[in-house]
């Protein structure tokens, strides 16, 4: 299964938010650096199975949520990130990238 790193690293990410850990605190945990820890949350590292689970246990969850649907052919790959950027658009520019989205779908026929 190929992985969304950039959508795994915001999982991470809005998970060590909501319990307002730091990426110091965090890189503490793993021994690893700051920056690392900010490379996995932008998706620029590609995490491995035994990091991804020991962030899981620092953020107090399972790693399965994590995990799901950060696959490439996941129905709702990328979903809750365009639904983010169109939810932030004004009016006429949500009217652009519905015309945009239209005019893809209709040359991929």
């Amino acid at each position: 299964m190929a992985i969304d790193y950039p959508l795994l690293g915001k999982k991470i990410q809005e998970r060590r938010k909501e319990l307002h850990k730091t990426q110091e605190k965090m890189a503490e945990l793993l021994s690893v650096t700051v920056g690392y820890v900010s490379q996995i949350e932008r998706g620029i590292t590609k995490v491995n199975l035994d990091t991804l689970s020991k962030i899981a246990e620092i953020l107090e969850c399972d790693v399965t949520e994590f995990l799901k649907g950060v696959g490439e052919n996941s129905k709702i790959y990328l979903f809750e990130e365009m639904n983010g950027i169109f939810a932030a658009l004004n009016g006429t520019n949500k009217k652009i990238l519905l015309e945009i989205a239209a005019i893809l779908q209709k040359n991929q026929e």
